[in-house]
């Protein structure tokens, strides 16, 4: 059976992408800092569904232990991807460099460390497939999130790269930019009913996404549409609007 690698899994996202690719018969590695918290996922998805499930103790921001942690998996994953990230508070970071480093380091950086090692494993193979968890705060730097946005733009725009380098070597990278998505993350937001997705319609897109070699996926298809009239807005005037 394939394997498929969730980094991030404690996320609600992930625990909905989890379940769709182990209703495929696919064996699950979930990998989280708080390890001991994914225990009753990993014992619902293996009674639920009959499949392998091992979880494994990742922390996105100890870059120098990826390597390591990616040798130790039981097997090499036909599937990778990446779920974490790190919304932040924008007001706090403006004011407190660790805020801000801490949301650069998790939204960015710590993407692009453990991808490095899985795109160079995959490489090596001529074979596997990459997703990476983005957003649409990456398109257009706005005054209310641009730390977050800017890390979210800057690992967008890896993942763009990734896939045109990986390409000749039979990889795929899929980019997913779900908009707003009802987590635990978000819960403290008000957000739009009609832009606004549920876990499982993400993990739905994304097993469908695959399936089709979809290089960007809009999990919602209005975002398409809503940040390119965003981004087509000349920035004498982007620049007076509170957004």
């Amino acid at each position: 059976m394939p394997t498929i690698l969730l980094l991030g899994a404690g996320s609600d996202m992930a625990i909905a992408i989890a379940r769709r690719f182990a209703a495929e018969k696919y064996n699950i590695q979930l990998a989280a800092r708080a390890v001991d918290t994914l225990i009753p996922q990993q014992q619902d998805l293996q009674v639920r569904y009959g499949v392998s499930v091992t979880t494994h103790a990742f922390d996105a921001t100890n870059f120098s232990s990826h390597a390591a942690f990616y040798a130790g998996l039981p097997a090499i994953p036909d599937i990778t991807i990446c779920v974490f990230g790190y919304l932040g508070d924008q007001e706090k970071a403006q004011q407190e460099w660790d805020e801000a480093a801490t949301i650069i380091e998790t939204n960015y950086t710590g993407a692009v460390s453990i991808l490095n090692v899985v795109a160079n494993s995959y490489a090596d193979r001529k074979q596997g497939i990459i997703v990476g968890i983005s957003s649409v705060a990456g398109e257009r730097g706005r005054q209310s999130n641009y730390i977050y946005g800017s890390a979210k733009a800057g690992f967008t725009a890896y993942l763009s790269g990734l896939r045109n380098r990986l390409f000749r070597s039979g990889v795929h990278v899929m980019s997913v930019q779900p908009g707003f998505v009802n987590t635990r993350m978000t819960q403290h937001l008000t957000l739009p009913p009609l832009l606004t997705a549920q876990p499982e319609a993400v993990a739905q897109a994304v097993f469908k996404g695959i399936e089709k070699k979809k290089n960007v996926l809009y999990v919602k298809w209005h975002w398409r549409y809503i940040m390119l009239i965003i981004k087509l807005i000349p920035e004498s005037i982007f620049k007076k609007l509170s957004l």
